[in-house]
């Protein structure tokens, strides 16, 4: 007699159902009150569409993409989403079937046509997908869904209309690109994204996209590799998820695992957790075999060994079993590259993210939201206006000149069987509920986005 185990959170599976898109914006019942501060858009983007016809998609990067907007405009909350037309979204609707080869599944050739035509279409090689399911960011005064491949895709941030594709690889020269590009506060992006080096070896290009100029020329014509560096294996390019900022500095880490143990650790399930590493940069050999970390209050360690590498240790900051930390958010408009205190992520219960939580980095206290089968997104951090501390609120009473406290957004899908999700959520200090704004709604998994403006 064989006996059957449930997920923890079996529910999860709704999170990969196909949804239809609306025709206009649907109004949220509000519960609560939302700070008539915030106003603006929150644009989001993820899977929505998991199979063709018979043909399912087999990874959740793979669905093709649905943009979500999120309207507050005098205390009110308005929803709507549409399909981004991307090349391979049209071409699935049109041919009934799945035509490009997405991230974990494989696209076949057109079996109505002949077996010459099938044939040579092996000789055109693979063709690169564009679904920019991934996340959204602002270029001068357009918007981008981006996946990591060297397509992006303007919309229209009003209507979610699709506006047009844009190959970067006819700017700058690239391979592909990071769906993580950090901004500006003057509005310049900076991305990395691969190519080929000097003698055909694989290097990374730092490319810098301007702000906004006053001839309004479309910034992304103007973009510019600033610098690029080799991969430490010239054949053996590393996967590149994202990159970091600090000050003057910029940060990747480059990994290096041979890959077959990469996949033998990767059937162990690890458990993520918060570390934080502290790189010198100053190095001097007569430091051999010495901790090159002088700052204090941190156990993190940097050796310099002999052959003149730095053997970094980590010091967790956040760790325990079912408590990952994932889709990390900081009040980034604010302290972006600069020290800050506080982080805010998703805990995932094996791989579903089932809660929200705040970390101060500092001292390591943890706040903690969650509700029965209820799978937040990503949080976002939007700052009061007037806001002097990095997350600023009123909530117990140390900034009463706030009347409303800056606020973390949030939309959460549901699995129970009457679709009443919560698209969107504030909290403040504390992680406790301010308002809610509810809609019957069915809403998939979601990816990054772009925050409203306060």
């Amino acid at each position: 007699m064989s006996s059957r185990v449930e997920h923890p959170a079996g529910g999860y599976r709704k999170l990969f159902e196909t949804v239809e898109e609306l025709s206009s914006p649907l109004p949220a019942h509000v519960r609560g009150r939302i700070p008539p501060w915030l106003t603006g858009s929150l644009l989001r983007c993820g899977p929505g569409l998991f199979e063709v016809g018979s043909e399912p998609f087999y990874h959740l990067f793979d669905g093709q993409a649905l943009l979500h907007k999120f309207d507050f405009k005098e205390g009110r909350v308005t929803y709507h989403r549409r399909f981004i037309r991307t090349d391979a979204y049209v071409r699935a609707m049109t041919e009934k079937r799945i035509v490009l080869t997405e991230f974990g599944t494989c696209a076949f050739p057109d079996p109505c046509k002949n077996i010459f035509s099938r044939f040579f279409s092996y000789f055109r090689g693979v063709e690169v997908t564009d679904n920019a399911l991934v996340n959204i960011y602002p270029v001068g005064e357009d918007y981008y869904a981006c996946t990591e491949t060297n397509f992006i895709t303007k919309i229209n941030p009003e209507t979610l209309e699709t506006i047009k594709q844009v190959d970067l690889c006819n700017y700058v020269s690239v391979n592909g690109a990071s769906a993580h590009p950090h901004i500006e506060n003057d509005g310049t992006v900076y991305n990395i994204g691969n190519c080929f080096g000097k003698n055909f070896s694989i290097a990374y290009n730092i490319v810098r996209i301007p702000p906004l100029q006053a001839d309004k020329e479309d910034p992304i014509t103007k973009s510019e590799v600033v610098v690029q560096f080799p991969c430490s294996d010239r054949l053996k390019p590393s996967y590149v998820h994202r990159f970091e900022f600090v000050y003057n500095y910029l940060y990747l880490a480059n990994l290096r695992e041979n890959w077959e143990e990469v996949k033998r650790n990767a059937t162990k399930a690890p458990q993520p957790e918060v570390r934080r590493y502290v790189l010198p940069l100053t190095i001097n050999k007569a430091d051999t075999g010495k901790n090159l970390v002088s700052l204090p209050n941190t156990t993190a360690a940097a050796i310099l060994c002999s052959d003149e590498t730095v053997w970094l240790e980590p010091e967790v900051l956040f760790s325990g079993p079912r408590q990952a930390f994932e889709f990390p958010q900081i009040n980034y408009q604010k302290y972006g590259g600069k020290p800050y205190m506080y982080a805010y992520g998703l805990g995932l219960n094996h791989f579903v993210p089932d809660r929200l939580c705040k970390l101060n980095v500092k001292t390591k206290e943890t706040w903690l939201w969650q509700e029965p089968d209820s799978y937040p997104s990503e949080p976002i951090f939007v700052s009061h206006p007037d806001a002097q501390e990095e997350d600023d609120g009123n909530e117990d009473q140390k900034c009463p000149r706030i009347l409303d406290p800056s606020c973390v957004l949030v939309f959460s899908s549901t699995a129970k069987e009457e679709p009443v999700p919560f698209p969107c959520t504030s909290w403040i200090r504390k992680l406790s509920p301010q308002h809610r704004s509810t809609t019957s709604l069915h809403l998939p998994m979601s990816g990054h986005c772009q925050s409203p403006e306060g």
